[in-house]
């Protein structure tokens, strides 16, 4: 892996203008020459990992997504704030605004994603059951819906007359029929004090041990990183695991990673390790600093 190299908007421009004339399956050669006329990108950095590209950029999500050709993308996952009132900067109010102008925001972020997937592609949308509910009925009428998947919360708190809250909404959803798909396999969960199985598998024992669980879509061993020790920044993380299964299921080496809500660039890290091509933003500074330090201490071998 080489250092990454800083470049200014000029020479940014040049190289992507090099990157059209590729193979969109060898480089990250997706991204349309309209963004030659937006000064929408802050800053960039570019890495190369063997015969795979990546990019992170600095950059608002809506921008970064209009700046992408249609029908590049093979994963896009989006991470949207979720307009909580939480404080992701001093600098800027990301995550409060009028309901209906959120709702506008987020329903265009999912036009545009659609957009730059290829036939086949898969969107990935992360987000609390509400907002997950009125989205997936939106994204339903350009892409075909596969999954709602539960990814459990833990900690959390009831409120009000409702049921304790327990779990997080990701939507999965193709467009078309998928390009590439492969269930994963999870290993047999154990007691952590005995060492044998929580559950009874009955004469399907030695199948489980040899071939594995097939994944559900109850994520039930994931939750958001939340202690201080195990994070790059300040704000919850989604845990590796959950990229990780997202690659195995949706990617396959060569394909292109686009993820313009980074954070602490999970995701990014996760697409190198599976040898996909990434193109991965974030508005704050501080996140897509947080995203290259990783990808610098990132082994692909």
């Amino acid at each position: 892996m080489r250092e990454p190299i800083r470049e200014d908007r000029k020479q940014e421009r040049t190289r992507l203008k090099g990157l059209f004339a590729s193979s969109t399956s060898q480089t990250l050669s997706c991204f349309s020459p309209r963004w030659a006329l937006r000064a929408i990108i802050m800053q960039t950095t570019s890495f190369k990992f063997g015969s795979h590209h990546g990019t992170v950029y600095c950059a608002d999500a809506a921008d970064l997504l209009h700046s992408i050709g249609e029908n590049s993308a093979d994963i896009v996952f989006l991470d949207p704030p979720f307009n909580l009132g939480k404080r992701y900067s001093e600098k800027h109010r990301l995550d409060h605004k009028p309901v209906d102008e959120y709702h506008e925001w987020l329903f265009r972020i999912v036009d545009l994603s659609s957009s730059i997937l290829k036939p086949g592609g898969a969107l990935f949308v992360y987000h609390l059951p509400l907002w997950a509910m009125r989205l997936g009925a939106h994204a339903e009428r350009s892409l075909t819906f596969r999954h709602w998947i539960s990814v459990t919360m833990k900690n959390g708190f009831a409120r009000g007359k409702k049921l304790y809250p327990a779990h997080y909404a990701l939507l999965y959803f193709t467009k078309g029929h998928p390009q590439y798909f492969s269930r994963p396999k999870l290993d047999p969960a154990r007691c952590r004090s005995c060492g044998e199985y929580i559950r009874d598998y009955g004469g399907y024992r030695e199948i489980i041990e040899k071939s594995g669980i097939n994944l559900s879509d109850v994520w039930d061993d994931l939750s958001p990183v939340r202690h201080k020790n195990r994070k790059y920044r300040v704000a919850n993380e989604l845990p590796m695991e959950l990229f990780d299964r997202i690659m195995i299921m949706s990617g396959n080496a060569g394909m292109t990673y686009v993820d313009p809500f980074a954070g602490s660039g999970s995701g990014a890290v996760s697409a190198v390790r599976h040898q996909l091509n990434f193109a991965v933003g974030d508005i704050l500074k501080e996140n897509t600093e947080i995203i290259v330090n990783r990808l610098n201490a990132t082994d692909c071998t």
